[in-house]
């Protein structure tokens, strides 16, 4: 198919995380930038009322699909509802993916309904769910982005010493709640760069199994003060965010709420062109870490959630 046609026909855009923060912003310059673009928004259903309605015009093209990203069934359900208005022609063909939805704890016992630690869940699991249920409904040229963190370095210039570097164990013991020592920050920043690695190395497989014409990319924002990821963190750490670290966003060392939503949204538009599997840092192509690529690790990851997924049965 011919990019130039694919550019000027209508296409599906399925989001999760664009209900606020980084993700609102991005969801508006996309549907500001792509006019022939419908949004399809995956939220839990309070967190979703009247979000349409500050879109103004631009809400028209956008259609909020109850989901709880913590809950696979739930995922899947919002899957099969995605199909039938694809099946249908009410949203015209799928042509991108941005999994943006991510969640950070003080500890790392958050269980979720299917018994699973919810920050894998919903960081990692999540995402899979949507990649492997959606793969063969995307159209050439398609482009799948997933929100990861440079906190997967788990070093001082990356993260400021704010959050613990990943700590790498089989996936059947990083999807378990506790795994990480339990009831403390700590645990639970530890759960949530050990989560962005994963998500690193699920976009590595998923380069190398989706169809031809079908490209993914991680793409990294770097940390964003005001958004709402350290809304459970302790008063200091939530003081930092909304008042002190505002300032270095000003002075062009990290991006404000704003800057790295219109980011998030070129990403997933396609700007920068990127090869399939590769790592955007802030708008540009870079290297993820070394601890990134490992192949066994990749493929152990993905033979997991691939048989969490087939659990699920087929989609109805």
């Amino acid at each position: 198919m011919d990019p130039t046609e694919i550019d000027s026909n209508p296409w599906t855009l399925v989001m999760t995380g664009g209900t606020r923060g980084i993700g609102r912003i991005a969801a508006h310059h996309v549907l500001t930038e792509a006019p022939e673009c419908r949004l399809v928004v995956l939220a839990r259903g309070g967190g979703a009322v009247g979000f349409a309605h500050g879109f103004g015009e631009l809400g028209r093209r956008l259609t909020v699909i109850d989901a709880d990203l913590a809950d696979m069934c739930s995922t899947r359900s919002a899957v099969g509802a995605i199909g039938r208005l694809l099946d249908d022609a009410t949203l015209p063909p799928l042509r991108g993916l941005a999994g943006n939805a991510g969640i950070q704890f003080v500890d790392d016992r958050h269980t979720t309904a299917d018994g699973l630690e919810r920050t894998f869940a919903v960081n990692v699991l999540a995402n899979h769910l949507l990649i492997g249920d959606l793969a063969a409904r995307f159209i050439p040229g398609s482009r799948i982005t997933i929100t990861v963190s440079d906190t997967h370095f788990g070093d001082l210039r990356h993260n400021l010493a704010m959050v613990p570097a990943p700590r790498w164990m089989s996936p059947v013991e990083l999807a378990r709640p506790g795994a990480f020592g339990g009831s403390t920050p700590a645990a639970g920043r530890t759960a949530y760069s050990t989560s962005k690695l994963a998500a690193i190395h699920l976009v590595h497989e998923w380069s190398r199994r989706l169809p031809d014409g079908v490209e993914i990319v991680s793409y990294n924002p770097a940390y964003v003060p005001g958004t709402d990821l350290a809304r459970d963190a302790g008063a200091l750490e939530r003081f930092a965010n909304r008042r002190v670290l505002p300032v270095f966003a000003l002075m062009g060392l990290l991006d404000r709420v704003p800057i790295a939503g219109r980011r998030l949204g070129d990403a997933i538009l396609g700007t920068p062109s990127a090869a399939s599997g590769e790592y955007l840092d802030r708008g540009r192509v870079a290297a993820s870490s070394d601890e990134s690529h490992d192949r066994a690790r990749e493929l152990e990851l993905w033979e997991f959630l691939e048989a969490k997924r087939g659990a699920l049965g087929p989609v109805q």
